[in-house]
């Protein structure tokens, strides 16, 4: 997995991460080469999650990856108990 491709699935935009903050994204990069993408996010969590607000990654929604709303189940009702 590349470093953008790792950012875009955190849902972070790196383009515009590269462009606004060039010194951290080559730092990141190289940490993230080094290390295992699971590592990686456990050791920049924080920070992540900052940078994730700054530079938001904008999809289109497709209509068809919305699911349906899940249909209500009955509650079950308990059994009464026998009278002799």
């Amino acid at each position: 997995m590349k470093f953008d491709e790792y950012l875009a699935a955190k849902k972070i935009n790196p383009a515009k991460f590269k462009e606004a903050e060039p010194l951290q994204y080559e730092e990141f990069n190289q940490i993230f080469s080094q290390v295992h993408p699971d590592s990686f996010t456990q050791q920049k969590l924080f920070l992540i999650n900052k940078i994730r607000r700054n530079y938001k990654l904008l999809e289109e929604v497709d209509v068809k990856k919305t699911t349906p709303p899940k249909a209500m189940r009955p509650k079950i009702k308990p059994l009464k108990p026998k009278t002799s």
